[in-house]
């Protein structure tokens, strides 16, 4: 069970939130399924982390950041763009890309449009680690995902996934 309100947000004076008409509490199948699929996704993003820091030096979190800025025009964005297609706070972004810089593989540069913003820039050296990396990411991946389901289950897979992305996607 989770709260809406903060216990800090409560003892500064916040409302408690109203409790909802009735709860609809998950059945027994319905907590099957939504435990497996919540531990193993946690699992496997455990699993494909591991692997690829050790195999590469490269976190996830960093291979992802990488990927995103490979996979635009001028292999650029704007920090904030960056920190939701990571899905990540600004601030924690803004730490990781001060981490890929000390590497050489991302450079900050002034947003020529306004001035105000700050692009986040591949180099050829972070494009370089990312082309060394992705072997062994796509590797896990297919062995710890694809290898492990039947063409009927990845099917269902890509309409759950996609059918939760419209949803959460229109909520954002």
């Amino acid at each position: 069970m989770t709260s809406d309100v903060s216990p800090a947000a409560r003892a500064a004076g916040a409302p408690a939130p109203a409790p909802p008409a009735a709860t609809r509490w998950l059945d027994a199948e319905e907590q099957r399924a939504w435990r497996a699929w919540l531990y193993s996704w946690m699992l496997l993003d455990d699993r494909l982390d591991r692997e690829l820091t050790r195999e590469t030096g490269i976190s996830h979190a960093y291979y992802e950041i990488l990927v995103q800025l490979s996979e635009t025009e001028g292999r650029q964005l704007r920090m904030s763009q960056l920190a939701e297609r990571c899905l990540s706070s600004r601030s924690r972004l803004s730490h990781a890309v001060s981490r890929l810089e000390e590497r050489g593989w991302v450079r900050r540069q002034v947003c020529p449009e306004d001035g105000r913003g700050q692009l986040a820039v591949l180099t050829d050296e972070g494009f370089a680690a990312l082309e060394g990396a992705a072997p062994v990411h796509v590797e896990s991946v297919r062995s710890h995902l694809f290898d492990q389901l039947s063409p009927e289950q990845v099917a269902a897979m890509q309409d759950i996934g996609e059918t939760l992305l419209r949803h959460l996607n229109d909520e954002a």
